[in-house]
């Protein structure tokens, strides 16, 4: 087919180089070589319908039926209503324009039709989802069910005072763990004012750290942040209220109180637990393995010694109490996985 426009594109071409210099005979008449530069003239012509013919036919033919092809019937048909609505404001745009004097009123009417029937056939093309869902709303059309998808709700995630507290709520949001939109109630907040305003100064400084955290959130956060007033008037302990919020519009809780975990599931919530997922991303230890930790202080059992690796996790080094202050290596021999976090148990490597 292709071949087939080509050579029709050099047949056309041909014409209007000879119908050209037809309608201009005084650039070829009057010189000696007329013909042929009349030939060079023609051929180029020919060279050029052959060579162009199929990208202003074929190319965007073969385009404009690949995306009619991948609309559905419901947004065929919103483009085809569009592109009549373009050429009917047209249309009247065109009367009082064609009583304009020429050329004005001669290409006036045709340059405003064809300008509002493509705008609106774009327009319509654009917005092509959003005029579906109206015309399904009021019941003018109806797509097939495979075509009918729900759109994915927005996850919400209400956070507790203790994740704000503790800080690495921060890492974690900046770090792109947590997605959808961080909910502060309005009582987490008041319940964060008030352990700032605490007499004791360790509580005082975690809730300022925490009301630090929050501006920082609020601040840098990718994940957007949202303080509500939604709140259950017969609750008064703040976790239960969290519980309640949380399940009354389907929420996640992002929290690490164990207790309020345990008590959320128990009630069909969602939790994201902080010292879950720290536990999560520790490098996993197998007794047998190596370590080289540094003693800082006796252990609860006679002879023992306590380290920590970088990541917190507390090794326990069976007769370790004597190298207090000291580094050295040392033999994995369990791993014990508790509430509280890992411990690994180890002895020191003999030579």
């Amino acid at each position: 087919m292709i071949r087939n426009i080509r050579l029709l594109g050099a047949a056309l071409g041909g014409i209007i180089g000879i119908a050209l210099a037809t309608m201009l005979p005084g650039t070829f008449a009057d010189n000696p070589y007329a013909v042929g530069y009349l030939a060079v003239w023609v051929t180029a012509w020919i060279v050029v319908g052959f060579a162009t013919l199929p990208y202003l036919t074929v190319v965007p033919a073969g385009w404009l039926i690949q995306r009619v092809e991948e609309l559905s019937t419901a947004e065929f048909v919103t483009a085809v209503v569009g592109l009549l609505v373009g050429l009917l404001m047209g249309l009247l745009l065109g009367i009082p324009l064609a009583r304009l004097g020429p050329p004005l009123g001669d290409w006036l009417p045709l340059a405003v039709s064809i300008i509002l029937g493509l705008g609106m056939l774009g327009l319509t093309v654009a917005k092509r989802e959003d005029l579906v869902l109206a015309a399904e709303a009021v019941g003018l059309v109806r797509r097939p069910a495979s075509e009918r998808a729900e759109a994915p709700r927005e996850q919400e995630v209400v956070v507790d005072t203790s994740a704000i507290i503790d800080g690495r709520i921060a890492d974690i949001v900046e770090s792109g763990f947590v997605t959808g939109t961080l909910i502060v109630p309005r009582f987490v907040l008041e319940e964060l004012q008030h352990i700032a305003d605490s007499s004791d100064s360790l509580r005082r400084a975690r809730g300022r750290r925490g009301l630090d955290i929050l501006g920082r959130l609020q601040k840098d956060s990718p994940t957007p942040i949202r303080i509500i007033d939604d709140d259950a008037k017969e609750v008064a302990e703040v976790d239960a209220k969290l519980v309640a919020v949380a399940k009354t519009h389907g929420r996640t809780i992002l929290t690490n109180d164990f207790n309020l975990n345990r008590v959320a599931e128990l009630q069909g919530i969602r939790v994201m637990n902080i010292n879950s997922l720290a536990n999560a991303v520790k490098p996993a230890v197998l007794p047998g393995e190596e370590l080289h930790v540094k003693v800082i202080q006796e252990g609860k059992e006679a002879g023992q010694g306590v380290g920590f690796l970088d990541d917190g996790t507390m090794i326990v080094v069976e007769g370790g109490a004597r190298y207090i202050d000291r580094d050295l290596d040392v033999s994995v021999t369990r791993v014990l996985q508790t509430v509280a976090g890992r411990m690994i148990f180890a002895q020191p490597k003999l030579d």
